[in-house]
């Protein structure tokens, strides 16, 4: 059956502007990390896309090494965009990025402009649309001068492959870093994807006060803290989840007695409230 969005998509849904540029984003974005690759049914795939544009989520995030395996996200979505959701492209902000593990040789991660730019060209062509409208540098490089992986990003901005640039998991000291080279190239930094939730603070050292500063947007990944700050965890974890599964993605360092408690306590707070854990965790983020 042919799909055809809500027409009251945009009813309910509340935008923000990022940073200080003229493109507002919506409260709630999607990302496609770990449950939109090959193992996925697409049409299981469709429904959740559908059901996110019908309520108006416009912003669909993903990565070149989002799975499994590799890049089976991006052809997955690929499938979806130059098809049903063809006539909609003008609707959607579409990102990835470049900078983790992606293909076997000394050029297949990190920040060159050798592996960046090879990277953005291939997941254009797996996700079937022209241009990017964010892409990002995935991490910063310890091994590459900031002004190599900016010369990168320039060159892609530049050919307008994508429309504006942004950096995930950098420090304050390197976002102020990478900011001032782009902005010496006459390229704004658009926007910083840091991961951040109730049980990691980490960005409010100084990251968050340097974004302020540099008038640039915030868009926060794991806001469930990859699954923990959901009633999932709350008396042991489970034998069908991303924490007892070797293979997952999941950040080990989260599973810890410590967490698990906080977590429990945390329930209780939500409960109080009249919200599920999920519900206090990301309108906590939001706030």
């Amino acid at each position: 059956m042919k799909y055809s969005a809500s027409k009251n998509r945009y009813s309910n849904m509340l935008y923000r502007t990022c940073g200080d540029s003229g493109v507002k984003l919506p409260l709630i974005s999607l990302g496609l990390w770990h449950n939109f690759g090959a193992k996925i049914p697409l049409s299981n795939i469709k429904k959740i896309l559908f059901y996110a544009f019908d309520r108006g989520v416009t912003h669909f995030d993903l990565a070149n090494n989002y799975g499994p395996p590799y890049g089976s996200t991006e052809s997955n979505f690929g499938k979806i965009i130059s098809k049903d959701l063809k006539k909609y492209r003008d609707e959607l902000i579409i990102s990835s990025k470049a900078g983790y593990d992606m293909w076997e040789g000394p050029y297949g991660e990190w920040g060159s402009k050798k592996h960046i730019i090879a990277s953005c060209d291939q997941s254009l062509k797996r996700m079937k649309v022209d241009y990017f409208d964010i892409f990002y540098s995935h991490r910063f490089d310890p091994n590459t001068p900031l002004e190599e992986t900016a010369d990168a990003l320039e060159t892609i901005y530049k050919s307008g492959k994508a429309l504006y640039i942004g950096i995930s998991s950098y420090s304050s000291k390197k976002t102020n870093q990478i900011y001032k080279i782009l902005k010496s190239r006459n390229i704004k930094l658009f926007i910083h994807q840091p991961s951040y939730s109730l049980i990691n603070r980490w960005i409010e050292k100084d990251l968050t006060k340097t974004i302020r500063k540099l008038k640039i947007g915030c868009i926060a990944f794991s806001p469930l803290a990859q699954g923990m700050l959901s009633n999932k965890y709350l008396k042991k974890i489970p034998k069908v989840s991303r924490a007892s599964d070797t293979t997952s993605y999941l950040d080990k360092s989260l599973i810890t007695k410590k967490n698990l408690k906080i977590v429990s306590d945390l329930n209780k707070i939500a409960i109080k409230r009249g919200q599920s854990l999920s519900q206090m965790a990301i309108s906590w983020v939001l706030s």
